[in-house]
């Protein structure tokens, strides 16, 4: 046999593998590209789809900025910098309707959105609790970060505003 044909023999052995398992090479397929294109969005990541309740935002960004200009004021710690870490992200829990029929020996429950009417043929879902990411940890940077007064209420101040316990808050110097 020449290595032609040895190669020809192998491929074809491998198409009939492929055949055999193409459903299930195609579902991996898919979930893997899945997995490398997070940045699909198809809807509002906070709400699940839904418009957020007025007044609901939740920003990192915003709440690291104002924290900054608060602590800026602190005596001693200058110029602060800010970097708050989150788990999860931000979701409303909506109201269903909860529907049960039984035909026999089997009880089916049926769940549906509640949604109420905003004219013009607008409708929008309840929103019964808004939930939102909690708090990892803190790192505040600034030029009195050597100072242990300074030091200590900066994560007081932190702990106050975000929950945080001080083992999660780091204070460090800046340049």
């Amino acid at each position: 046999m020449s290595g032609k044909e040895v190669v020809r023999k192998r491929l074809q052995e491998l198409a009939v593998q492929l055949e055999k398992y193409k459903y299930v090479l195609l579902i991996l397929l898919a979930g893997i590209l899945l997995l490398l294109l997070p940045g699909i969005n198809t809807g509002d990541e906070k709400t699940g789809g839904a418009d957020p309740p007025e007044g609901a935002d939740f920003n990192v960004v915003e709440l690291e900025r104002k924290l900054e200009d608060a602590l800026s004021q602190v005596d001693g710690a200058g110029d602060v910098s800010v970097v708050l870490t989150v788990k999860g992200s931000s979701r409303q829990i909506l109201a269903q309707d909860v529907t049960s029929s039984s035909n026999g020996e089997e009880n089916e429950e049926v769940r549906t959105t509640v949604v109420i009417s905003q004219g013009s043929g607008q409708e929008k879902a309840v929103s019964l609790q808004q939930v939102y990411p909690s708090f990892q940890g803190a790192l505040v940077v600034c030029p009195g970060g050597e100072n242990a007064q300074v030091r200590l209420k900066l994560v007081q101040a932190v702990s106050a505003l975000t929950g945080l316990g001080a083992d999660r808050i780091s204070i460090c110097k800046s340049r």
